[in-house]
């Protein structure tokens, strides 16, 4: 029901950007929508296979299924983390500039929103790349048994007897450069964000302006929270059933509460879920 509520959730999002209201079609909606395609892609590399596997005795997956299923994953993932630190700059661009709209439409423009875009799937296509062939390049002879739902790197590291150490510099290394670099970017821009609510007189206009960051922070706070247990902490302190949870949190339930927290949240996109839901009522109608 989770998954159902996921494919339906991010395909309205998607569809309502694309489709239904022009008001919508500004950066912020744009960058949503990626997120959204994001949301849908890495949970369903994940979740329909889970499925799957739950229906059957024998959980099996090939090598090559295995392979693809991680490339998949990381580079969601990874598209992810450049996403939510590209939509905290358009925050930052939108609230601080000193001449908005003027100026943000000229720094947010349709040419450079495609082109962060870009440079964020490049990135991570890379970092996908790097971290599949590497970890399905060292020779696997302790077990064929994952001890977790999916083909994660950690796990399957476990798995080798070949030295690792290239495979866990490597994680780190990426991880700085897509989740911290990110991180940076997003606690740079509510930092100056924060400076510039604390300027403004009026309390409603303080509430105005921090209503359109609430959405995006929350998803940021449960995406990284997420994130940063499960790669970033101690070996010492690993354990397989935490692990699972915290997995079952980012790759099953946040992709679920996106289209949630997004839309409820923001009167723009109720609005324009209303004008779909309308239009589709009255196109049965004449049908």
């Amino acid at each position: 029901m989770v998954y159902i509520f996921t494919v339906l959730g991010n395909t309205v999002i998607i569809m309502v950007i694309t489709k239904t209201d022009r008001n919508l079609n500004i950066p912020m909606y744009i960058f949503l929508q990626h997120l959204s395609f994001c949301d849908l892609c890495y949970s369903s590399v994940i979740t329909s296979e889970m499925l799957v596997n739950s229906l059957h005795k024998y959980r099996l997956i090939s090598l090559v299924g295995c392979s693809v299923q991680m490339f998949i994953f990381v580079t969601f993932v990874a598209i992810e983390c450049f996403l939510l630190g590209i939509m905290a700059y358009d925050r930052y661009n939108a609230i601080c500039s000193p001449l908005y709209p003027l100026i943000y439409h000229v720094t947010m423009n349709a040419q450079v929103c495609a082109k962060l875009v870009a440079a964020a799937s490049v990135g991570s296509i890379t970092n996908g790349w790097v971290h599949t062939t590497k970890t399905f390049s060292l020779t696997f002879c302790h077990s064929n048994i994952i001890k977790h739902f999916y083909c994660d790197i950690p796990p399957l590291l476990k798995l080798s007897c070949s030295d690792t150490t290239i495979n866990e510099l490597l994680l780190v290394i990426f991880g700085i450069l897509t989740s911290w670099f990110s991180l940076v970017i997003i606690l740079i821009s509510y930092g100056y964000i924060i400076s510039t609510i604390i300027k403004i007189r009026s309390g409603q206009g303080r509430l105005k302006v921090f209503s359109t960051c609430a959405s995006h922070f929350t998803a940021v706070s449960m995406f990284y929270g997420a994130l940063f247990y499960m790669y970033l902490r101690p070996a010492t302190s690993y354990s397989e059933g935490q692990d699972r949870v915290a997995s079952i949190f980012y790759t099953v339930m946040i992709p679920a509460l996106n289209p949630l927290i997004y839309s409820l949240r923001n009167q723009e996109v109720k609005e324009a879920v209303r004008k779909l839901r309308e239009r589709l009522y009255w196109s049965n109608i004449t049908i």
